[in-house]
């Protein structure tokens, strides 16, 4: 990890994971599942899914496991640690996602859930570009990217440093649009964090 603050988030998290556990347990309006039941049902069985920022095993991850070949990439080695003893039945790789290559044409979905959030905002595009380059011909991209023009914030995040950075959501669509992709679904969701309201910007691209 050659950028400090992907590393910061790395170490973010390692420390602060049962806390984060309980936290995320106390959002009930987390529209998540609904997000990835829709993925789901536009794949076929045994499809090749990458999920970005895959953390702890939660309830997505094990659902794409059971219904895909599932490679789950993630930079905190705690998370994965819990990931692979929940999901045995996903592959797992321990990278910074900033920097992942994979293999032109090579997946048919990649997923990502509240992890884009922690990419500095100039590396949006380029990684855009990646992420649809992986993709086979009708591949499908599943994210969930800020909603606020953050040029980049580290400070206390449930008792740990971290970093978080975004667009506002039409900047986030040029720069999906500019890399190829066919926005599907592109919906701005407020949810109830313990500490208030939180928006974010959800998006189902297509290549």
């Amino acid at each position: 990890m050659s950028d400090p603050r992907t590393a910061l988030v790395a170490a973010g998290y390692d420390a602060m994971i049962d806390t984060w556990e309980s936290w995320k347990a106390r959002i009930t309006d987390d529209p998540r599942d609904e997000w990835c039941d829709e993925l789901v049902t536009r794949l076929p069985r045994g499809a090749r899914v990458v999920e970005l920022g895959c953390g702890g095993g939660t309830p997505e991850t094990q659902l794409l496991a059971e219904r895909f070949r599932l490679t789950g990439v993630d930079l905190s080695p705690e998370q994965l640690r819990r990931a692979r003893q929940r999901v045995p039945g996903a592959a797992f790789l321990h990278a910074d996602f900033t920097e992942l290559e994979l293999e032109p044409g090579s997946v048919d979905a990649v997923a990502s859930f509240y992890a884009f959030n922690h990419v500095p905002r100039e590396l949006l595009a380029g990684l855009f570009a990646r992420v649809h380059g992986w993709l086979a011909p009708g591949g499908l991209f599943l994210t969930t990217l800020g909603a606020s023009d953050t040029p980049g914030w580290t400070g206390d995040f449930l008792g740990a440093p971290s970093y978080f950075s975004g667009f506002e959501p039409d900047t986030n669509r040029g720069l999906l649009v500019d890399a190829g992709f066919e926005l599907l679904r592109d919906e701005v969701v407020t949810i109830r964090e313990p500490e208030g309201d939180a928006r974010f910007h959800w998006v189902l691209a297509g290549r």
